[in-house]
């Protein structure tokens, strides 16, 4: 018999119940008890759903306050000495980590975030020092089990795998120089041992060990280390199912197949090609084989049919128990039901599967793959045929025009008109800028005020001129309070917007969106992103009238504010019967007409930005060189069809550049911002090693931590800085956009920040 298996679920809530616990026991509204009461209700309707849909294998151990790695570092006491001895619970380190901590006489910053893999989910990276004392403070996946078992229902846990937290991790600021995580293994497995044992003492049969890792180039070399670990952890533990998920094991597969494990799970989803070695791999052993056939990154409903094509070739060579089919990976990456949407229409709706209708198409496939003659399994099957033919015959019709524009890109329209130097000369005498300059990097607080306007006209309690009178205030309150504080270039601050990709998809053709398909990006940031459901064109101006507004109340200069093609293609559910290269320059095209309007209409200063262009980044490199042709080619067509004096930049955030800087020139944008706080500034090695001739703002502080820098802190970023760029290179600005933030916070860190600058612009004169 097939079984069916969901290896995570969102654990933000139906109605984003985690968020608003969260972010009120951070304002002191109320107790870790109250918190606690609201999580358990959540992993209780969690596993509820998931057994009410006929799973089998439900998983435990995977909820989170904030970031299941930053959990793990936790529980198995990896804190770094500057969050050890400040009298905080558990519970508050574990968010001082997390988002940093300035209250009650303490003032730490926030450990490092990046992006999880090619998603839009931020972790925060672990720190192991050669002195870290590994220990298990409390078993997490333990309480969970035996919390869900006395509701009746027995589940998997979900454990993040040794290899992976020591390779995802990065060397804590006491070790030694020489000193690389994964050297700690041996100290770290007997608390792994631990943990499992302790599992297995309470009746868990299986345990699903996650190791994405095994899906990067870097496995390559730790085959031996792997086999120390799961030797090592299969003597104690429950039945161990290996996970792996968003690629491929490649010949990692050589040393996989041979570790001591129950279960191997692969992801068909994004690398169905892996199906056959892999069968071929564990034939010979007593491997139960994990299919992840219902994708755990997108909306589409799953072709059952096809699905159960390629679980049928499993089923022949390895029997219907050594075979599971399941998601391809934690469902996280998904909003939590479909049931909540209201406003979509039936025909839409019939396209969409959210993680809870994705548990029950695991369960259906499995039911059919064990030949069930349940009457509702052949309805499921019937249904979803129905479904797909219908979607297909939705897909077949296109708009001729978006087509023929894309297959008409020349060569020409990816180039500025002259080179770096000469636009230079050029943007010189337009903005006038002072050496350092300073600017935010766009957004700036979203006050309740502003989201209480935006519901209002949804709701039809204000009129459309009402709101633009608002939102007119807004803007001339932010141009005023930047101009007060003395930034140099401004920006309109956005009150307008809702979200950086949303915004833009709302006024798009060829984009569909929810009502509550709420995603984490990380901690209590939760999105709604925006579904591809067309092709993309652009109808009229988008920004023009709010950007121009701003720059008529302003004597200074003003950016123009655009979210970029790659951006918007990866933080939004993409198609699934079009090439994301083709999206992209869909959407290239649009932006494209929308910087030349911006232009036009006398913005000196327009930013394309493009967080997500590293996290689009193929997990293997041999797959590299075609994305980043094309992801760059996309940026260079929405903003080269400006003349000389117009200034472009971009932002980019948790990136790392250095494996990719060749195309991060090849961008040839004016002036580029990044993320470099949190990071130590690691990143800007990279940009003295190749030689970076533009234009650069590295964040002099994290706006993800509501903690205020001191001056003196962002005076020793910009000496920092000043060791590796020329200072008549360097813009001064924060490490990302302020909406998240609150307006005490903003003026007291900007106002540092500007003091800094124009400290440095006396030392450096």
């Amino acid at each position: 018999m097939v079984a069916s298996s969901v290896l995570g679920f969102p654990r933000i809530g139906p109605k984003r119940e985690v968020k608003f616990a969260v972010e009120s026991y951070w304002a002191g509204k109320s107790s870790e008890e109250d918190l606690q009461k609201v999580a358990a209700e959540i992993r209780k309707g969690s596993w509820t759903s998931i057994k009410s849909k006929g799973v089998d294998y439900i998983p435990s151990g995977d909820f989170t306050l904030y970031d299941h790695v930053l959990d793990h570092s936790v529980a198995f006491n990896a804190i770094p000495s500057r969050y050890q001895g400040l009298g905080l619970s558990n519970l508050d380190i574990f968010f001082a980590m997390g988002r940093g901590r300035q209250a009650d006489n303490v003032d730490v910053p926030a450990c490092e975030m990046k992006k999880w893999f090619d998603s839009n989910y931020h972790y925060v990276v672990p720190e192991i020092a050669d002195s870290t004392d590994f220990k298990l403070l409390y078993n997490k996946q333990l309480a969970e089990y035996k919390e869900a078992k006395a509701l009746g229902i027995e589940t998997r846990p979900v454990v993040f795998g040794p290899l992976s937290f020591l390779l995802l991790g990065k060397r804590g600021r006491d070790a030694e120089p020489e000193f690389q995580p994964i050297s700690a293994l041996s100290k770290l497995l007997p608390v792994y041992k631990q943990l499992l044992s302790e599992l297995k003492e309470a009746g868990a049969e299986w345990v699903q060990i996650d190791e994405p890792v095994l899906v990067l180039d870097k496995a390559a070399e730790y085959g031996s280390q792997f086999n120390e670990a799961y030797t090592a952890l299969s003597e104690v533990a429950p039945k161990i199912v290996l996970t792996t998920y968003f690629g491929r094991l490649d010949s990692n597969l050589d040393y996989v197949a041979k570790l001591p494990v129950a279960g191997l799970h692969i992801d068909l989803t994004r690398e169905p090609k892996q199906l056959e070695p892999t069968i071929a791999a564990i034939k010979d052993t007593k491997i139960v084989l994990s299919l992840g056939l219902v994708s755990g990154r997108n909306i589409w409903k799953t072709d059952l049919q096809a699905a159960a094509t390629q679980a049928r070739k499993a089923i022949d060579a390895l029997g219907t128990d050594r075979v599971i089919v399941a998601t391809s990976s934690s469902l996280l990456h998904c909003p939590v039901t479909l049931e909540s949407e209201k406003k979509l229409t039936e025909e839409q709706k019939d396209w969409f599967s959210f993680a809870l209708e994705k548990a029950g198409e695991v369960a259906t496939l499995a039911a059919y793959l064990s030949e069930s003659q349940d009457s509702k399994v052949a309805e499921a099957l019937e249904a979803n045929k129905v479904s797909i033919q219908k979607r297909r015959e939705f897909e077949a019709n296109s708009d001729d025009a978006v087509r023929k524009r894309v297959a008409a890109i020349t060569p020409d329209q990816l180039n500025r008109k002259s080179p770096f130097p000469a636009r230079r000369e050029a943007q010189k005498k337009v903005l006038n800028l002072p050496k350092f300059p300073t600017t935010t990097i766009g957004s700036f607080p979203q006050t309740k005020e502003i989201r209480q306007a935006r519901a209002k006209l949804g709701k039809g309690e204000l009129t459309q001129e009402e709101y633009e009178e608002f939102i007119k205030k807004e803007i001339q309150s932010v141009v005023d309070f930047q101009e007060r504080v003395g930034l140099d270039l401004l920006v309109h601050g956005e009150p307008e917007r809702n979200d950086m990709v949303q915004y833009f998809g709302e006024q798009l053709n060829g984009f569909v969106f929810t009502q509550n398909g709420w995603v984490q990006s990380y901690g209590s940031r939760y999105v709604r992103p925006p579904i591809i459901v067309s092709d993309v064109s652009r109808s009229g101006p988008m920004t023009v009238k709010w950007s121009s507004y701003a720059q008529s109340v302003s004597k200074r200069p003003m950016k123009g504010m655009l979210t970029g093609p790659v951006t918007i293609l990866n933080w939004s559910f993409p198609r699934a019967d079009v090439s994301r290269e083709i999206q992209s320059k869909q959407l290239a095209l649009a932006l494209r007409d929308e910087v030349i309007d911006l232009a036009n209409a006398g913005i000196s200063a327009i930013q394309v930005d493009e967080p997500a262009i590293r996290e689009g980044l193929p997990l293997r490199r041999v797959d590299w060189d075609n994305y980043l042709t094309w992801a760059v080619d996309s940026f260079r067509l929405a903003t080269a069809g400006v003349e000389d004096h117009t200034q472009t930049h971009s932002h980019f955030c948790y990136s790392d550049f250095n494996d990719i800087f060749p195309s991060i020139q090849r961008l040839d944008a004016d002036v580029i911002s990044i993320e470099a706080s949190k990071s130590d500034m690691k990143l800007l090695s990279a940009f003295k090693e190749y030689g970076y001739k533009n234009e650069i703002g590295p964040g002099v502080y994290d706006i993800h931590s509501p903690r205020v820098p001191s001056e003196q802190e962002i005076k020793d970023r910009i000496t920092s800085m000043l060791g590796t760029l020329p200072d008549d290179l360097l813009f001064v600005n924060p490490d990302c956009g302020l909406k998240t933030r609150g307006w005490k916070e903003t003026e007291a860190s900007l106002k540092n920040l500007v003091a800094a600058a124009r400290w440095a612009r006396e030392k450096y004169a």
